[in-house]
Formats: C-alpha cells, structure tokens, sequence
C-alpha cells in the first residue's frame, strides 16, 4: 500500500464513518420499526431522543462527504506524479482496475446522501416530524452503498502500485481506447451536444410548465448528457487541443481549476432538480426553490460550457 498523509486522512476518516455509520444503521433500523408518533410511551420519548441524535450524526457524515469527494480527486491528482505514465487523477483511478466504479459510487452517493438530507430538513421543519420514518427507512437502504464505497476505497489505495506503469489520459480518453469509453468516440460530437442542449431546453420547459416529472427526468438525462458532451468536445475548447478530452485535467491549476465550478454548479443543478422533485412526489407538499436553484445552476453550467467554443471561434474563427 501505498501511504502518503492525505491517503492516511481518507483511510482514518472511512474508518471513522464506518464505525459512525454501523452504529446509526442499527439505531436506524429500530426506530424505523417502532416509530410510533401517536404514541406516548417510555419507548417512543426514548426513541424520538435517539432519532435527533442519529439524525446529527448522519447529516455530518453526508455533509463532509462533499469536500471529501474533492479531496479525494485532488489526492489522487497529486500521486499521478508518483505513478509513471499517469498525467492526472484519470491515470491514477485508472490504474485499479475497479477505480472507475470507486468514482461512480461516490457520485451517486452524494446524490443519495443529499437526498436524505433534504429529507431531514423536511422533517426537522414540522412539529409533528412526519417524515422520520421516512428518512429512516432511507438510511437503511443508503448505508449499503455507503459501505459498498467505504469497502472500495480501502481497497483501492490498498492496491495502488506506484511501480506500476499506466496509461495517461490521453490514452484513456480517445478514440484509440480498448474500454467502453471508446464508444463515446465513436458517435459524432454534433449528435451529442445536440442531445445536450435538448434536455437543457427542455428543463426549461419543464419549469415553465411546472411539469414536476419531467423536471426531474429532463435534469436526469441532462446530467448525464452533460459529462458525455463535456468530454467528447467541450473539454477540447478548454484545452485548445482537439485531442485533449479529459474531464480530470479540468481540474488543475493550469485551467484555473475551471473544472470545479462546472462541476459544482451542474451537481447542484441537477441535485435540486432531481432530489427536489422526487422529494416533492413522496411528501405531496411543493417548494418552488428546489426548481428555482436548480434552473439557474443548470443554467449557469450552460453558460460556462458554451463560452469556451464560442470564445475560441471569435478568437480563430474556426472550430477545433
């Protein structure tokens, strides 16, 4: 295993959570089962206290898994100068060979942890706390993948070999490719950033119109469609290079680390809509400033991405 101070801050921290997360996985499940807010027992006093306390704990454990998320990238950025022939943090996730999925646990993670904390402010809002089986129950079933994450990066630090030669992410992110990435490559760029700006029109209708569910899906496909076209060609106009298609290198200070804002703001977009909306079908009750936010962060995002293509056009009059 290779040990540097931010791996041993990430391994402490998992260990920290898991222990946190067992504990309140349990309590979880008890309350879930005898949650009676009718009731006026021992039992129900009992549990309404152990249910603030849980709640604590699993909201700053959700909460730091936000800053956690960037700093596991930026670790991981700061070994590719340790690791022969990674570039950036693509080379280094690469080089394990479940890194990619490591990654995309701790995106839907955060999605599904901030979830459930807009659930518990839901609940925390109301007297009567109608939501707290809910959010309970919503526990349970996120502490599975929390664990499965958990369990993932333990082993991926601990199978980092950093005598072992990778590829950079030029050659991960091409058309040249031997993984499914590839077959990013191989649809027309036009065809995607067209299906882009689609489902970002359409999260304008959808919002205009009020139409929840197709808020909630068109932010669904937005975001996907949103990382496709990021690297298949946006990408391409940050780095001036047609051959660059990178979604790590954002990150670095040579962009002025631009892709932590268009991160930021497209996770913040989508979140909203997407979470607000399922969270409004499931409680029944409408706030307009989940929708609200997520329009101006999709938005913003928009506007961030179409920049660089068209700044590089008036500067060149041409296209990369």
């Amino acid at each position: 295993m290779t040990m540097t101070p931010e791996i041993i801050a990430l391994l402490m921290l998992d260990a920290l959570f898991l222990f946190f997360a067992i504990i309140a996985f349990v309590l979880s499940v008890r309350i879930f089962v005898k949650w009676n807010r009718h009731a006026t027992t021992p039992v129900q006093y009992a549990l309404e206290k152990q249910s603030y306390l849980v709640s604590v704990v699993i909201k700053y454990i959700f909460v730091l898994k936000i800053p956690l998320f960037l700093f596991f990238i930026f670790t991981c950025d700061k070994l590719s100068n340790i690791i022969t022939g990674a570039m950036c943090a693509a080379g280094v996730v690469n080089s394990v060979e479940f890194g990619l999925y490591l990654t995309l646990f701790k995106i839907i993670n955060l999605y599904l942890f901030g979830f459930w904390l807009i659930v518990n402010r839901a609940d925390m809002q109301e007297e009567k706390l109608p939501f707290t089986k809910l959010k309970f129950l919503l526990f349970s079933l996120f502490f599975f993948p929390l664990v499965a994450e958990i369990g993932l990066e333990i082993s991926f630090f601990a199978s980092l070999n950093i005598s072992k030669i990778v590829s950079c992410c030029g050659t991960l992110f091409s058309a040249a490719s031997t993984s499914y990435l590839a077959l990013l490559f191989s649809v027309d760029s036009t065809v995607i950033v067209g299906i882009f700006y689609f489902f970002a029109a359409l999260v304008g209708v959808a919002y205009f119109l009020k139409n929840r569910l197709v808020f909630i899906f068109a932010n669904g496909m937005f975001a996907i469609f949103a990382i496709i076209s990021l690297i298949v060609f946006f990408s391409t106009y940050v780095y001036e290079l047609p051959t660059h298609n990178c979604p790590f290198c954002l990150l670095q200070k040579e962009y002025y680390g631009i892709g932590y804002l268009m991160y930021s703001t497209l996770f913040i977009g989508t979140f909203f809509g997407m979470c607000g909306g399922i969270l409004e079908e499931l409680t029944r009750r409408s706030d307009v400033s989940f929708f609200t936010i997520s329009i101006i962060f999709d938005g913003l995002y928009c506007v961030i991405v179409t920049l660089y293509p068209v700044v590089y056009y008036l500067n060149n009059g041409v296209w990369l």
